[in-house]
């Protein structure tokens, strides 16, 4: 069962990070795409910690969801850092 929640965790970042990227790509802003990677990071961390009191049927895996979330949210904030990163440097550049 960890086997299979780990291979979720993992599915939720890629599946959020490609959606930044999406979004990314659509409005050509990089803080747009960290606010929507911090948006998923609500969501899926709620769907993990649905899923993991679904299938393990104990009241603690709702635990799962906040570890899933808190891991999403430390992706969002290196995704805005490098926002940050690359404004600046564009700035200096100039």
């Amino acid at each position: 069962m960890d086997i299979f929640l780990i291979i979720l965790m993992y599915f939720f970042i890629i599946i959020s990070n490609v959606i930044g990227f999406i979004y990314y790509r659509k409005k050509k802003s990089l803080y747009f795409a960290a606010f929507i990677i911090l948006l998923l990071a609500v969501l899926f961390g709620t769907m993990g910690g649905a899923l993991a009191v679904f299938i393990i049927r104990d009241a603690f895996a709702i635990f799962y969801g906040f570890q899933l979330g808190q891991y999403l949210i430390v992706n969002s904030i290196i995704v805005f850092l490098i926002a940050i990163l690359v404004t600046a440097i564009k700035k200096f550049r100039n």
